[in-house]
């Protein structure tokens, strides 16, 4: 019985390994969360492309809402991840200090959710894709999975289903209006803005002009 589950366990990490430099050169054919969306709104609309296809100002709309920090540290915000601690403590809600390494680690390999095991996982993930991918896949990776609507995934399809146009179309306000939605892509929506979703998009215009690519 040990023998076999031992040999099970070796199967697991080998696949793992396999996974994860395959997804160094490619996206991921589909994803927990995608399936998932398939079967709650009976559509999947995505549209993988590469890095240099999607456009500067996509790229600094999201990082500017999602994870400033990203070309700078290791995978993970300490500074963040202590502040949201606190922030827990205390019972206020606030979200979870993930960067774009760990959402992306968590969009490609895991599910969504909020479980000790799942946060454990996504540790080591963005770990080990911090080490073998680059912070240029990592993005890649991310701006193509990420959830942005009611079945729809990735940049492309969301440029597309808001605004009928590809990625690197869009303008600065389209670009914060998309990032916008995140991280709770299923409530709000670019096309019927509540006022926070406006105030969110103003402080996200603001906060790409110190974006950098690198």
């Amino acid at each position: 019985m040990w023998k076999k589950i031992k040999q099970l366990i070796f199967i697991v990490l080998i696949l793992n390994v396999i996974f994860i430099i395959w997804g160094r050169f490619f996206n991921p054919p589909i994803t927990i969360t995608q399936i998932g969306g398939l079967f709650e709104y009976g559509k999947l609309h995505r549209d993988y492309i590469s890095y240099d296809e999607m456009g500067s100002n996509v790229k600094k709309a999201v990082i500017a809402s999602e994870d400033q920090k990203f070309f700078n540290h290791n995978g993970f915000d300490y500074t963040a991840i202590e502040k949201a601690m606190k922030n827990n403590e205390k019972g206020k809600k606030l979200r979870g200090g993930s960067t774009i390494s760990q959402q992306t680690a968590k969009n490609i390999f895991l599910w969504q959710g909020r479980s000790w095991i799942r946060k454990g996982l996504e540790a080591v993930y963005t770990f080990i894709i911090e080490k073998v991918w680059s912070k240029d896949i990592i993005l890649e990776r991310y701006l193509n999975s990420i959830e942005m609507g009611q079945g729809v995934f990735g940049v492309e399809a969301a440029s597309k289903y808001y605004f009928g146009k590809s990625s690197k179309d869009l303008t600065t306000s389209e670009a914060a209006w998309i990032a916008a939605v995140l991280p709770n892509p299923k409530k709000y929506d670019p096309k019927n803005p509540s006022a926070y979703l406006r105030k969110k998009h103003n402080w996200i215009m603001r906060q790409m002009r110190n974006v950098s690519l690198k």
